[in-house]
């Protein structure tokens, strides 16, 4: 199946999706690397508020690359960043955060228990940043820039991002692990 879905995302949104589908998606969306998510999780443990609101949030894993022109930010490339980086710090993200999706590469470790009935991993294609870069059609502001430009939150407005394939879906499918599964039942079968 295929799906357009416009942020901030509802729990509905994400209970349809099944790994393997397609989703585009539309509104706002949040770039997050390693500094960021664990500033986020600091931020919790000292009791202080977030200058963005993740309830209902996309988070990309992605670190920019941007320039400024008349005073604005521009995307120059907006790639995803390898996802696995992040998985330790997920689940209490999800626990803390009613983040709806999070959006990369290369699929996330140990992930699905705290992901079920809560979010979704996006898989986008590596090596396509200036196909993402084209579908952001705004830079809203930047979040703790003191972490550097691919570090920092970027709050993006986004138009028919992807295509995003569904990698581990809400009902604890994950289509990383299954093609690691086969592939090794069918390395197994060569030895």
């Amino acid at each position: 199946m295929e799906y357009r879905l416009t942020t901030p995302l509802k729990k509905e949104d994400i209970e349809k999706l099944k790994a393997g589908d397609i989703v585009y998606l539309s509104g706002t969306i949040f770039t997050a690397r390693d500094e960021a998510h664990a500033r986020i999780l600091e931020m919790y443990q000292e009791k202080k508020e977030l200058p963005f609101d993740l309830e209902g949030s996309v988070i990309y894993h992605c670190g920019p690359l941007m320039k400024k022109r008349e005073g604005n930010w521009e995307v120059v490339a907006a790639g995803p960043t390898t996802s696995a980086r992040m998985s330790k710090m997920t689940p209490k993200l999800l626990e803390i955060h009613e983040v709806r999706a999070f959006v990369g590469k290369g699929g996330m470790d140990n992930v699905t228990d705290a992901m079920e009935n809560k979010a979704v991993y996006l898989a986008f294609t590596g090596g396509c940043a200036a196909l993402a870069a084209i579908s952001i059609e705004k830079v809203n502001t930047v979040h703790w820039l003191d972490l550097g430009m691919p570090e920092a939150v970027w709050e993006l407005e986004v138009s028919e991002f992807g295509p995003l394939v569904v990698g581990i879906d809400s009902h604890n499918n994950d289509l990383f692990l299954e093609v690691s599964k086969k592939a090794k039942a069918a390395y197994s079968k060569l030895e």
